[in-house]
C-alpha cells in the first residue's frame, strides 16, 4: 500500500460513521427537483450534525453551510459543494516548509501524552528512507524512560542520535546534536522536548532558551516547529494548541492517532482554527505508519472518491 492509500485507509473509521449518512443526505438534496433551489431546513440540520459528529469543529460548519447555502443555486451536487468548501479550508493554511542550507533544525513540541517521542522515531525513518540522514537529539531529559525509549526508535529507524544523562540541561544537548551534525553532516536534526503546556512559565522559558541556542549555532533554526496533536483528543488538543501554538512559534502540525478515531474531521477544524499547515499524519503503530499529509487525499478518503 502506498503512502497516499495509507492516509485514506486511516480514516476507514471515521468513514463508518460518515459516509452512508451523508450519502443519503446527498442522494435526498439532489434529487431533479430539488437540485437548483436552497437546502430545506431539514437537509441543513442534517448536514450540520454530520459535519459535528466528525469533530470538524463548530466554526467550520458553519463557514461550510453559509457558503454551501450561498453557492447552492449554481445547481452543483451538494457533494461537491461540501468537498470544494473542505478543499478551501486548507488552501488557506500557513506557507509550506521552510527551505534552509543545512543542517536544518526541527523542534518537536507538544503537551504530554500525544506522541512526540514515537513521531520522532517515526519521522527519522520517513526521512531516512527517502535519502536523509536525520539525526535525533534526546531533549527530553526529565522523564526517566524518554531517553531509553528514543533510543530504541533510533536503532530501529537507523539513525544516530545525541542524548546526554538524565536532568541535564536540554539546551546544552541540543547545542551537542547540533554540532555533530555540522561534523558529520547529518541533516536536519530532530529534537525531542518534554511534554508542557503553555502555562508552565519554567518549562516555556526552557523552550525559548532551547530556540535560541538553536538560532545562534544555525542560521534561521529551529527551520520547523512541529506541534503534535492526538486525533483521539479531538477539539480539546485544539484549545490546547491554540494557546502553545503562537508562544512556541509553531509552524507545522503532527497530528498522530488519526487511525485510531471515528472523528477524523478534526484535520478540517485543525486547517480552519490554528491556521497551520498538517505536515504529517499518524496512521499506526510501526515504525512505517507516520506519512505526509495529503489534504487531497484526506478529502478523497473521507468521502471514498477519486476527484
Amino acid at each position: 500500500m502506498g503512502i497516499l492509500e495509507r492516509l485514506r485507509e486511516s480514516l476507514v473509521r471515521t468513514k463508518q460513521q460518515f459516509v452512508e449518512r451523508f450519502d443519503e443526505i446527498v442522494r435526498r438534496a439532489d434529487q431533479p427537483d430539488r437540485r437548483a433551489r436552497p437546502l430545506d431546513v431539514e437537509t441543513i440540520d442534517a448536514l450540520e450534525e454530520l459535519l459535528l459528529s466528525a469533530d470538524i469543529g463548530v466554526a467550520t460548519t458553519e463557514r461550510i453551510i453559509a457558503a454551501i447555502g450561498s453557492d447552492r443555486g449554481r445547481s452543483e451536487s451538494l457533494r461537491d459543494l461540501v468537498k470544494r468548501e473542505i478543499a478551501r479550508t486548507f488552501e488557506t493554511t500557513g506557507a509550506p516548509a521552510p527551505t534552509a542550507a543545512p543542517p536544518r533544525v526541527w523542534l518537536i513540541v507538544g503537551v504530554n501524552g500525544t506522541g512526540k517521542t514515537t513521531t520522532v522515531g517515526k519521522l527519522a525513518n520517513l526521512l531516512r528512507a527517502g535519502g536523509a540522514r536525520p539525526l535525533i537529539c534526546a531533549a527530553d531529559t526529565y522523564r526517566a524512560a524518554a531517553v531509553e525509549q528514543l533510543e530504541i526508535w533510533a536503532r530501529r529507524a537507523g539513525v544516530e542520535m545525541v542524548r546526554a544523562r538524565e536532568g541535564a540541561d536540554p539546551a546544552a544537548v541540543v547545542f551537542d546534536a547540533i554540532s555533530s551534525a555540522k561534523a558529520t553532516g547529518c541533516d536536519p536534526v530532530l529534537i525531542d522536548t518534554a511534554g508542557r503546556l503553555h502555562t508552565r512559565v519554567n518549562l516555556m522559558n526552557e523552550l525559548d532558551k532551547i530556540r535560541r541556542v538553536a538560532a545562534r549555532e544555525v542560521p534561521g533554526a529551529p527551520h520547523e516547529v512541529l506541534l503534535v496533536l492526538d486525533a483521539t483528543v479531538g477539539q480539546n488538543g485544539i484549545v490546547q494548541a491554540r494557546e502553545f501554538a503562537p508562544v512556541a512559534g509553531v509552524n507545522g502540525i503532527v497530528l498522530t492517532k488519526l487511525d485510531g478515531t471515528a472523528r477524523g474531521g478534526v484535520a478540517v477544524a485543525i486547517a480552519s482554527d490554528l491556521n497551520l499547515p498538517i505536515r504529517y499524519v499518524g496512521v499506526g503503530e510501526g515504525i512505517d505508519d507516520l506519512v505526509p499529509f495529503s489534504s487531497r487525499e484526506y478529502i478523497d478518503g473521507l468521502f471514498e472518491e477519486r476527484w
